[in-house]
């Protein structure tokens, strides 16, 4: 992690780990359910393509979409995309977290690390914005 990463509260689950993982990797189903990443076009694929829509905060009742691509998948623990060469100046690298905390029930984080040369700057203008979205998705 470094200055410009985004950090999501840790949401204890009533759930397994497995069960979580599979709620996280069901994007058919994310308009029921999340907030902030109100649709998803992806395959569970390693550089595969991740369309994500989300909420436009500057035009509300809007989505707008990222590209992003693929980059990790750890069943049932560990899911990573980034945006890859998508946006001149800037790479983000998004880590999605479900731990296993034993008696049935887990935890769920995520992080986005921002580098490149206007990191800084959309981590100043959307850093509340989309640490915000995180929380959401969480909870």
């Amino acid at each position: 992690m470094n200055d410009t990463t985004i950090v999501s509260e840790v949401v204890e689950i009533d759930a397994p780990q497995d069960f979580v993982w599979l709620v996280l990797v069901d994007y058919a189903r994310y308009p029921e359910w999340n907030p902030y990443t109100v649709q998803v076009e992806a395959s569970l694929e390693v550089g595969g393509r991740v369309v994500l829509h989300l909420p436009d905060p500057a035009k509300p009742g809007q989505t707008f979409e990222t590209v992003e691509w693929m980059s990790v998948i750890d069943a049932p623990h560990h899911l990573q995309y980034n945006t890859g060469t998508e946006i001149p100046g800037i790479h983000a690298v998004r880590d999605q977290w479900v731990e296993d905390l034993g008696g049935g029930r887990s935890s769920y984080r995520t992080t986005d690390a921002f580098t490149g040369e206007i990191a800084q700057l959309v981590f100043d203008m959307q850093g509340a914005w989309v640490t915000a979205g995180f929380n959401a998705t969480a909870h």
